[in-house]
């Protein structure tokens, strides 16, 4: 979830992003990754931007992972076999605080083969930048601060002074899921309107999702007669799963019992479970 609401972000606010990485509003599109296709590739937390002189490759990582040094060769040889006459900045932007040394590996060597790129550890980074431009709010709160709380208040009243009420709800559920990594549920509640993220597209993705879920398991229950006993189970794991990803993204206690069917003592544990 959180890879795929900074692919929205990045997508949707590429002139904040460009501004922030490139040091300019450079004009960008949308690259497909399927035209640098030639295994399946990993589209769920990379972006391809581009201009005409210059491709943008951002991927975002919440946790370390051994494979992306690899990764970054292994795409930047793609676009240059797609692009050869374009230039290329690549950058990992890592959401979630780590002590591992993997956040800190930038080069990938083979023999004489050796790839560089840039690397972002957003906990390191100043706050202030990220208050200059609306799309760079919700990474605001996993920056560097000693106080995540009056970060994500200071967002909530920037966010507040956006006129457009599409962004301003897009945002405000960007900055709720991301603020998961570092805040309590209750607390990021607490300071940002829920009311606000219901007219986001991620908020109706993430109960459209769970619609979709709900039919597919409506459509297995009736490939399955006579599992009565296993298909509860599978059903009660699917309101689970969702209720789950409802709390991520701050649906209230009532509206998730409400679609889901399950009691409200039970999401509250759930909603510990995840806490904890």
């Amino acid at each position: 979830m959180f890879d795929n609401i900074c692919k929205f972000i990045a997508e949707n606010f590429s002139d904040d992003l460009a501004t922030w990485l490139l040091g300019s509003p450079l004009p960008l599109t949308v690259l497909d990754p399927t035209e640098l296709q030639l295994d399946p590739i990993r589209a769920d937390s990379l972006i391809f931007l581009q201009s005409e002189e210059l491709i943008l490759h951002t991927e975002f990582q919440t946790d370390p992972d051994s494979k992306i040094p690899f990764r970054m060769l292994d795409y930047r040889i793609r676009v240059y076999r797609r692009h050869p006459q374009k230039q290329m900045r690549q950058v990992v932007i890592y959401l979630r605080r780590s002590d591992s040394p993997l956040v800190q590996e930038n080069t990938f060597r083979l023999g004489e083969t050796f790839h560089s790129f840039q690397v972002i550890r957003l906990w390191e980074e100043n706050t202030p930048q990220f208050f200059h431009h609306p799309g760079l709010l919700p990474f605001a709160i996993l920056s560097n601060t000693d106080d995540p709380e009056q970060v994500l208040s200071l967002v909530s009243r920037s966010l507040e002074t956006i006129p457009e009420k599409q962004v301003q709800s897009n945002l405000a559920a960007a900055t709720s899921i991301l603020a998961g990594l570092v805040l309590n549920r209750e607390t990021i509640k607490k300071i940002l309107r829920s009311d606000i993220m219901r007219e986001s597209v991620i908020y109706q993705d993430i109960l459209e999702e769970g619609r979709e879920e709900g039919r597919e398991e409506g459509r297995e229950e009736g490939r399955e007669e006579g599992r009565e006993e296993g298909k509860e189970e599978g059903k009660e794991e699917k309101a689970r799963q969702i209720a789950l990803k409802m709390l991520s993204a701050g649906f209230p206690i009532p509206e998730i019992a409400q679609f889901t069917d399950l009691s409200p003592d039970a999401i509250e544990q759930l909603q510990r479970q995840q806490h904890n």
